[in-house]
């Protein structure tokens, strides 16, 4: 698929997916969602962590209301539904580690986005907004499922009714993203972590989020059945078998992903 909204590359086992509508804050219209779905689905043919970005100053701005989704006749409805859903449900459900790094503003839709991911790591300057009732509407993309999950009911309630800004410091206190760093550090962070990950147990990672995300809805007997199964298929990677014998001999261990 040939890109013109988004960038997309992929190499030493890390895939980037740079948003690029800069002119427009990078905001999310009916191309650029198709082709992040594209994208996203694609990463781990090539990759074993995929890192979401945005072009110029700002990660995301959300839905671009230049796009027709605001006009009276628009369908909101079947626009989340046939065009942001499968979005988020790629993101949320990829079956590598997926880093946002967001380098500005996260608003709206693209907060959403940006907490769909595994890992949040943010520019100190980076600011995240749920706007929606500002144009009087609700959080969607998603919204409503990540933030109480993520900061609990009321501060999403608070973020949700009064589109406050959140800084980057304020949402790792609040455990809404792993991490705010330093401007001038950022690039670099953010490729170390994605470095790690690339070279790390894919299978086990993969497991991981299996258990967290069904943890939600389990009962403590059904958690501990689901880490067992998980476990026992993490056991008989080449992975574990190297970790071990990397433990007992005292190296680093040389991971395949498999």
């Amino acid at each position: 698929m040939h890109y013109e909204t988004i960038r997309f590359s992929s190499r030493d086992g890390i895939a980037t997916l740079t948003l690029d509508r800069p002119d427009v804050r990078n905001a999310l219209n009916t191309q650029m969602r198709a082709e992040i779905t594209h994208a996203v689905r694609d990463a781990p043919k090539t990759a074993r962590v995929l890192v979401i970005t945005g072009s110029g100053k700002t990660f995301c701005s959300g839905q671009d209301l230049g796009d027709g989704v605001t006009a009276a006749t628009a369908d909101l409805e079947r626009t989340l539904r046939d065009e942001y859903e499968p979005m988020m449900h790629a993101i949320h459900d990829c079956a590598i580690p997926t880093i946002a790094a967001v380098n500005g503003a996260a608003a709206g839709a693209g907060a959403s986005l940006s907490l769909a991911c595994d890992v949040v790591i943010a520019t100190e300057s980076a600011v995240f907004v749920q706007a929606f009732t500002r144009i009087g509407l609700i959080p969607d993309a998603g919204g409503t499922y990540f933030l109480p999950r993520k900061v609990g009911l009321a501060r999403a309630m608070g973020m949700s009714l009064f589109s406050d800004e959140i800084s980057a410091d304020k949402a790792a206190q609040w455990g809404m993203i792993y991490e705010s760093v330093e401007d001038d550090l950022f690039a670099g962070h953010v490729a170390a972590r994605a470095k790690h990950l690339a070279n790390g147990p894919t299978v086990a990672y993969r497991h991981v989020k299996d258990a967290l995300h069904a943890s939600y809805d389990n009962t403590l007997k059904d958690q501990l059945t689901l880490e067992a199964k998980l476990q026992n298929h993490c056991g008989q990677t080449r992975d574990f078998k190297e970790g071990v014998v990397a433990f007992l001999e005292k190296r680093p261990a040389k991971y395949e992903g498999r």
